[in-house]
């Protein structure tokens, strides 16, 4: 009767991967989604939207097969011949998490500083506020598999509900100037902001992630990511029209990641600006919330396939809690977001997790058989995914060859890391 109460529902489900998509993405990465598709940036989130969508099928499919807490690291554990390609790939998976836990946390001690009255940006108000919205969701993972999807569920309606609002009462101020011409950046523009805004849809992949604790797998597997990822798209588009058509670009980029709140005071005044910052606090709670759920069993199962240290696959004795991946995530996290700028954390994760769905759909394609899935969908997400990074790539060599280097060697650094404990291991069996 214990198991039956700690399992998750549909609406957990939806929630969950809702939450890990709206959460940092919207607040943060408008700002670069504007500046390179202008009036254009709702098309840019749609475009992003679709490549999501490819994706998403890829991994209902692989997800109805193989049911496993590792998630994308197992479907490239059965895809992939050599053993250290799907261990490479769960470790790089494991670092964009961490990248996207740091930009949620990050986000949330900016909005929070701000509505706080401390805009200073690298503020200690910012750092504590970064590292206690970790530290709160680390101790109700610890304790409960039931209650974070009951606080998801919570989390993700308010939220939902006040970017709807938003979304709602800013469509009758948009400024027609505002939004003509529509590529006033050109078609290259918009497929930049696209790839720059990618990591917005980064959550959707941690459902398969639960699926021990889901009820009813089978059935509600497929559907939360679909799902998830239709309500994420609509989301997206109204709310980036709305901020589009009331301030201009230049107003945006100024503004960085809360631009949506200053986006609500033409129309809502300060309340607005409260509302949409309470909304920001929130979505990156959610996301947090649910990365840190998804990550901490992936790592676990990864530890128990001796793709990483032994010690992540320690969980309590009576419940399916791994508490030592929580909190060796957690603490990697903390220094991450304490330590890092945000632009470069940002790249990095874009980079990672277009890489990472690149190989999961090449995954799909190649167990396209065993797992049921039309040949055309895996492979139009494997050319959307790697156009998209070659093109966030390109953008950051024009115009931040700095994060561009520190992306190029932080992954360098993990295939280093990867290798040496591979090799670690055989010397031991040896």
């Amino acid at each position: 009767m214990k198991e039956q109460k700690e399992q998750l529902e549909f609406k957990e489900l939806v929630a969950m991967g809702v939450g890990g998509m709206v959460g940092g993405g919207i607040f943060s990465v408008l700002g670069l989604a504007v500046s390179s598709a202008g009036h254009a940036a709702p098309i840019a989130f749609a475009l992003g939207g679709i490549v999501a969508l490819l994706t998403g099928w890829s991994y209902a499919r692989l997800g109805l097969i193989f049911h496993s807490a590792g998630g994308s690291f197992t479907y490239m554990e059965h895809a992939y011949c050599h053993r250290n390609i799907a261990a490479l790939g769960g470790w790089f998976l494991l670092a964009g998490y961490i990248g996207t836990l740091a930009l949620y946390a990050y986000t949330f001690g900016v909005y929070g500083s701000v509505m706080l009255g401390g805009a200073d940006q690298g503020s200690l108000l910012q750092h504590l506020l970064a590292s206690g919205i970790l530290l709160v969701f680390l101790g109700l993972n610890l304790y409960s598999v039931k209650a974070t999807g009951h606080i998801e569920d919570l989390i993700v309606i308010v939220k939902v509900i006040i970017l709807s609002l938003f979304a709602a009462a800013g469509l009758f101020s948009v400024k027609a100037d505002h939004l003509l011409p529509v590529l006033d950046q050109g078609a290259v523009g918009m497929m930049m902001g696209a790839a720059l805004i990618f990591v917005a849809y980064e959550g959707f992949e941690l459902i398969p992630n639960a699926v021990n604790d889901m009820k009813n797998p089978q059935r509600d597997l497929p559907r939360s990511i679909m799902v998830s990822i239709f309500m994420t798209i609509v989301i997206y588009i109204l709310v980036s029209l709305v901020a589009v058509g009331n301030l201009l670009p230049a107003e945006i980029v100024k503004y960085k990641e809360y631009a949506l709140a200053i986006a609500a005071k033409p129309f809502l005044g300060q309340t607005g600006f409260v509302l949409i910052g309470l909304g920001a606090l929130l979505s990156t709670a959610s996301a947090i919330n649910a990365t840190l759920f998804g990550t901490a069993r992936l790592g676990k199962v990864m530890a128990q396939d001796e793709a990483l240290p032994c010690v992540f696959s320690i969980k309590e004795r009576t419940r399916d809690i791994p508490w030592v991946s929580l909190c060796m995530i957690s603490a990697i996290t903390l220094l991450f977001v304490n330590l890092s700028d945000l632009t470069d954390i940002s790249s990095f994760a874009s980079s990672t997790f277009l890489l990472v769905f690149s190989s999961i759909n090449f995954s799909a394609f190649r167990l396209r058989r065993r797992i049921n899935i039309s040949p055309w969908v895996p492979l139009t997400g494997l050319v959307l995914c790697l156009s998209s990074w070659v093109i966030l790539c390109a953008y950051l060599w024009q115009h931040n060859p700095r994060s561009l280097r520190w992306m190029m060697v932080s992954c360098l650094a993990i295939a280093v890391m990867e290798i040496l404990f591979s090799e670690r291991r055989i010397f031991f069996k040896r």
